[in-house]
């Protein structure tokens, strides 16, 4: 589909107005906390509906076929056997049950990147500081052109003392798609184990576990697909059944059904309100055979595609990576010169309601758009004027 049909904004306007953004708002930061559209949110309220309407019933006879039921229509959007799934509120609650559960000892090292997520660290500090093990970190390239380069920068800090790798799918600060078919084929070749941290790749990018070899893979579904706010997923390799701990020990299944799965005990831990889980099949349904995952994708990598463009043209710095959806896809990161980053996001919101982050990350300062099925170019336009006349006031544009 040529790049000006994809710009133009009148056939995404049905889908537009399916998100209840607040009109006071130009929201571009899907990828920190994407809301869902009201099929979903309707969707969510049926099943809170159900269950405050007939609690026992809905506890003891209707969770555990519909949490199956909505896990495996999880497994085929994913390309996975549902039996490596279960689903978890987040990623960071799936990372913490990996972390939990890897066989850590003294002296092991663990290898992440420095363009990983802080909580993600923060998990792994604990664990390795339960077992005395250490994290290494790898830097990774400043330009990201070469999928061979990328690989060689991780795995040049691995030593035989590394066990696992954890790493993104797509970076949280940068916005990169990182090569991960390839770092999990080094990975296994030098046997060590591998941790894929991707909120953000579920329907933004491609991701099919018959073809991805990893050991562990975690993930929000309310960022890209849009499911409600408390979905996620845990990928476990079968080699990895076995040590699957959940912290949050609980009947697991409904009793007296003894646990015998994995997955078992993630499927009941009490009296949560597991609506978030059960409303995912909408969010996929929509994505899937109402726009079409192609389409959506095409769309929103247009979108940012011409933010990135109207950025550059405003600062000509160059962002990160090469201008391919090898590298980006619904979300891009753009260098801006140095300055108070928080002070411009709260400038950005405050003064002209623009929903956008602005981050430091390893000394720079960068903006990162987020494009979604409710984003037009007129948002991105507005941002870029707005952000041209706040760059001016501190400091010169060229």
């Amino acid at each position: 589909m040529p790049e000006n049909s994809l710009l133009d904004d009148a056939p995404w306007q049905k889908w537009r107005v399916q998100w209840p953004i607040r009109p006071d708002t130009v929201y571009l930061n899907h990828g920190s906390f994407g809301p869902p559209p009201r099929a979903v949110i309707a969707a969510q309220r049926n099943w809170q509906d159900e269950l405050a309407c007939q609690p026992m019933d809905f506890f003891v006879r209707t969770l555990e076929p519909a949490w199956i039921a909505a896990r495996d229509r999880l497994a085929r959007f994913l390309s996975a056997d549902p039996e490596d799934l279960a689903f978890v509120e987040n990623a960071s609650a799936g990372m913490n049950v990996v972390a939990d559960s890897f066989p850590l000892q003294a002296g092991d090292e663990v290898l992440f990147t420095d363009h990983e997520y802080g909580a993600v660290v923060r998990i792994w500090e604990r664990a390795c500081d339960k077992v005395g093990a250490w994290i290494i970190t790898a830097q990774l390239p400043t330009q990201f052109n070469s999928v061979e380069e990328v690989v060689a920068s991780i795995f040049v800090a691995a030593t035989e003392r590394t066990k696992i790798v954890v790493i993104s799918h797509i970076t949280s600060p940068t916005a990169v798609i990182l090569p991960v078919v390839e770092i999990c084929r080094e990975a296994h070749r030098r046997g060590i184990a591998i941790c894929i941290d991707g909120p953000h790749a579920p329907a933004q990018t491609s991701l099919a576990f018959d073809e991805l070899d990893c050991d562990f893979y975690v993930a929000s579904l309310h960022k890209w697909v849009s499911a409600p706010f408390g979905s996620g997923f845990i990928f476990v390799a079968p080699k990895w059944h076995s040590l699957i701990r959940t912290p949050l020990l609980c009947w697991g299944r409904v009793s007296p059904t003894k646990p015998v799965a994995w997955w078992d005990e993630f499927l009941w831990t009490g009296t949560r309100d597991p609506s978030a889980y059960l409303a995912t099949t909408a969010a996929l349904d929509l994505l899937e055979h109402e726009v079409g995952l192609e389409a959506f994708r095409t769309r929103t990598h247009a979108l940012a595609r011409y933010a990135r463009e109207q950025i550059v043209s405003l600062t000509e710095l160059e962002p990160p990576t090469a201008d391919s959806s090898d590298w980006y896809g619904s979300m891009i990161s753009c260098p801006l010169l140095p300055g108070d980053a928080r002070e411009l996001m709260r400038t950005l919101w405050e003064k002209h309601q623009i929903e956008i982050p602005v981050v430091e990350h390893n000394g720079n300062r960068s903006i990162r758009v987020s494009c979604h099925l409710y984003t037009n170019q007129q948002d991105i336009d507005y941002l870029v004027n707005c952000l041209k006349a706040e760059l001016s006031r501190s400091v010169p544009l060229h």
